[in-house]
């Protein structure tokens, strides 16, 4: 895993930079990547536009902490202020719950609304380690920004042919800006 005290000096200065007010950067490392919390006065400054400036500075860190440290790929790092993506994550991990229940009264498969490559393995990762979605698997489905996790019982019986659906815009279910 990546240096923590080089992540923090990295990160304060891109944000010293960039004008973006912080008190604290603190790094940890989670099973396989590293998770930082930026401190700040100004949270949404750092978050920016449905969280574009986040995942800029993410983007930026990834690419800093590869070259820094001399690594053969960019490490998976998740960089989150005022528990944004910490929040989103849940959302994502709630309506995998909500979906499991149709999946389990219906035996039907069921795929979930398109979403980043992050929140998809959030899912996946999510399902295979809950107890209570022991009965469950998951795949994943589509092409490009049209990708999408689906949601089965392991024990399926037949092969039901599923169509990916869109998301509807506007739901207000809180998954409109997934944005990793």
């Amino acid at each position: 895993m990546a240096n923590a005290s080089i992540i923090k000096e990295l990160l304060g200065n891109l944000l010293q930079h960039a004008g973006l007010p912080f008190t604290n950067v603190i790094v940890s490392e989670e099973k396989d990547y590293v998770r930082i919390e930026i401190v700040s006065p100004q949270p949404s400054r750092i978050i920016g536009w449905h969280g574009e400036t986040l995942n800029a500075l993410q983007h930026l860190m990834k690419s800093l902490v590869r070259s820094a440290e001399g690594l053969a790929s960019a490490p998976f790092i998740v960089l989150d202020v005022d528990g944004y993506r910490k929040s989103q994550e849940e959302k994502v991990c709630h309506m995998a719950m909500q979906k499991a229940e149709f999946v389990r009264r219906t035996g039907n498969r069921v795929a979930l609304v398109p979403m980043s490559p992050y929140f998809r393995r959030v899912v996946h990762l999510y399902v295979a380690n809950a107890p209570e979605l022991s009965d469950l698997a998951t795949e994943s489905i589509g092409e490009g920004d049209y990708r999408q996790v689906v949601l089965r019982m392991k024990e399926e019986k037949g092969s039901a042919e599923l169509t990916p659906v869109m998301a509807e815009a506007g739901k207000g279910d809180g998954l409109e800006n997934l944005d990793i």
